[in-house]
């Protein structure tokens, strides 16, 4: 067992497989709770099946061996609780938010959706068709197209962070209720979870009702074919779709480090600088000063493996060449140019403000100590960010820029 003792995070390991995190609070009557599947998401889908996680989610809450979806519902509601079905690409979730009092009812009920869901055919079918419509719909939208675009280029049609959570209109209208079976066999396992629980309620009562719910789930024997995928070597590319919109959408893309290594902390310094809120780089300096966005920002997704360091901005179609050079001289600036100690320290004080904002409910508390067990980093890892934030230097920060933000390493997408 691991504690924590500044937080009273208290951590354990069922028979089998089972990892429990409780994060007490007795000072309120909610528990909320998450219930990670890691090795499961789109990071472990085939290409072609790519989508399969997000209909898996969509539909395992739609009915049971023992209930149908609106048994489901009913139960949920007149509890006033909360559970839904989630996925990422890194990750597979069960999220429960209910009362002290109600919380055992809920977790079997979380339990009994995650382990025997029975993929009713009309259901499968009905949440098919929804999620091609969100396709579709994606592609009407010039964010997101530019975004696809760039990822296909940073990445390949055969990585699954080349291509949409949602998969494709093919890829989705293709999957059956066999397939999510098997997924469900595959991935949906003992020993691949995490569960995260924070509020009224102590490690030796999470146990018990843990157990209840989970202790006579066998780990399989089998464990799935060792997940292996290919990380691009990066290359520069360009690539502009016209769709004659009334704004021109481009994006300036780098392939970057997972959130295991050292310059995790590093990027995402950086990327606050560049792009978090009204006071940065690429609003103050493209859109306040020169007038050249309707939006500008960066973003650098937190991944388990190879991510993305991203900047954007939507523009005038006749500001498309200014734009897109504006753009590349403040990366370029970050190469040559060290950060003033007052730039860098209002941007660490950004970025730790915001992480201790982000957990101030026992759901935020849940998810971010769930998460980074999920993805490998230990509960520890909520005091070791915020230190290597600290500890970010200016040459750092040039440091990583000249590494990862260089030309050679640069895909452009423009949707205009």
């Amino acid at each position: 067992m691991v504690k924590l003792a500044e937080k009273h995070i208290q951590q354990t390991t069922l028979s089998n497989g089972i990892t429990l995190i409780v994060i007490p609070n007795p000072t309120t009557e909610i528990i909320a709770g998450r219930i990670f599947c890691r090795h499961a998401g789109s990071l472990w889908e085939s290409p072609s099946q790519a989508g399969i996680f997000n209909l898996l989610a969509s539909v395992m809450a739609k009915g049971t061996k023992k209930r149908t979806s609106l048994d489901i519902a009913e139960i949920i509601e007149s509890k006033g609780a909360g559970l839904s079905v989630n996925t990422s690409t890194d990750y597979f979730v069960v999220s429960v938010k209910t009362v002290t009092d109600d919380f055992a009812d809920i977790l079997s009920l979380a339990g009994e959706i995650l382990r025997y869901p029975s993929f009713p055919s009309s259901e499968v079918n009905l949440e098919k068709k929804i999620t091609i419509q969100n396709i579709l719909s994606q592609q009407e939208q010039p964010l997101n197209v530019a975004f696809n675009q760039l990822k296909e280029m940073l990445y390949s049609a055969h990585h699954p962070y080349g291509y949409s959570l949602l998969g494709t209109t093919e890829t989705v209208n293709n999957l059956t209720v066999d397939d999510l079976k098997l997924c469900h066999q595959q991935y949906i396992r003992p020993d691949h979870l995490v569960i995260s629980l924070a509020g009224n309620i102590d490690l030796e009562r999470a146990t018990i009702l843990v157990n209840e719910v989970f202790g006579d789930w066998a780990k399989p024997r089998e464990n799935p074919a060792p997940f292996t995928v290919t990380i691009p070597t990066p290359q520069a590319k360009y690539q502009q779709i016209n769709q004659s919109n009334q704004q021109t959408m481009m994006m300036l893309g780098y392939l970057a480090p997972e959130m295991s290594n050292a310059h995790y902390p590093t990027l995402k310094l950086l990327s606050t600088y560049l792009g978090n809120g009204l006071s940065s780089r690429l609003f103050v300096e493209l859109r306040e000063k020169r007038g050249l966005a309707y939006d500008v920002s960066a973003f650098y997704p937190t991944r388990i493996a190879t991510s993305q360091f991203v900047l954007y901005m939507g523009s005038a179609p006749e500001n498309l060449e200014i734009g897109l050079t504006g753009l590349k001289n403040e990366v370029q600036r970050l190469r040559e140019i060290p950060l003033i100690p007052e730039e860098l320290q209002n941007s660490k004080n950004k970025l730790l403000g915001q992480y201790a904002l982000g957990k101030q409910t026992n759901g935020e508390l849940a998810q971010t100590l769930g998460w980074y067990q999920t993805v490998g980093l230990g509960i520890e890892y909520d005091q070791n960010f915020p230190e290597a934030i600290k500890n970010v230097t200016s040459d750092d920060i040039q440091q990583v820029a000249c590494e990862y933000l260089n030309d050679s390493r640069l895909c452009v997408s423009i949707v205009s």
